[in-house]
């Protein structure tokens, strides 16, 4: 149902059974798969895509230009994956030509909670949930199934990766490597999110590889390289190995540490 008290452009492409509330806006350049249901009071600027079967809540706000200097006007995009809930007042900005990227994207089944920013050129993939209020600069990066507790903040350019949990209230300045808690301040690493990995099927012998190899990242007092080479001296290979050296070794602000000197407790 289309409500009559909405603003929908003439050209815009809506699926089969979608849904749009009152008061609701959509531009030009819009497309929106079947089934998917957009509440009263939100606005749906150009160059968005979004999937099947989504919900977004009121005053949310998808497709605005970048809030960069760099934007020149350039034609740049949103893509929402399908089965993906956009929670009140969420606002999702569209990417940039400076970044070599040009498009902001949600990726299926994801969960943006209530004031989450997604800033331009941002990679949201797979079954990632951000909490309330969580802030993420141009660019970053969330592997698959990870999670971002309410009113954290992530640098531009972070990468947060798959299956990590990170505490509220957390700066994240540096990359969460996969599989692994994050809490404090400033932000380090606070062991294995055994029961996120639990719950998502993963076996004890796997949970105990990711152990091993973490023990050897972070408590054996080597360096960062010195530390991924002892892992592949010390460890047999496997596919949680392969992820998490090679996640390690493609960071460009480096990981957070074990631990760090002066510590805020929570």
């Amino acid at each position: 149902m289309i409500h009559k008290l909405s603003v929908i452009h003439q050209k815009a492409i809506l699926g089969k059974n979608v849904e749009v509330g009152p008061f609701t806006s959509i531009a030009q350049h819009v497309d929106i798969g079947p089934g998917s249901v957009i509440g009263p009071n939100v606005t749906i600027m150009d160059y968005v895509r979004i999937g099947a079967n989504c919900r977004v809540f009121p005053g949310a706000v998808i497709g605005a230009i970048p809030q960069d200097l760099k934007f020149a006007g350039e034609v740049s995009s949103v893509e929402i994956g399908n089965n993906v809930t956009i929670r009140e007042y969420a606002t999702i900005n569209r990417g940039t030509a400076a970044s070599h990227i040009g498009v902001t994207k949600v990726d299926d089944n994801c969960l943006i909670m209530s004031y989450v920013h997604i800033a331009h050129d941002c990679h949201i993939k797979n079954n990632v949930i951000l909490t309330s209020y969580v802030g993420l600069a141009g660019e970053t990066q969330i592997d698959e199934y990870a999670i971002i507790g309410g009113a954290s903040a992530a640098h531009q350019f972070t990468r947060i990766g798959a299956h990590a949990m990170i505490s509220g209230g957390s700066m994240i300045g540096k990359d969460v490597p996969p599989y692994v808690l994050a809490g404090r301040r400033p932000l380090c690493y606070g062991g294995i999110n055994i029961i996120g990995l639990r719950r998502r099927g993963f076996t004890s012998e796997q949970i105990e590889r990711i152990h091993d190899i973490y023990r050897i990242i972070y408590q054996v007092g080597l360096n960062i390289n010195d530390a991924c080479r002892k892992v592949e001296e010390v460890l047999d290979v496997s596919e949680e190995r392969n992820i998490i050296l090679s996640f390690i070794r493609a960071s460009q602000r480096g990981i957070i540490p074990y631990k760090t000197k002066f510590m805020e407790e929570e």
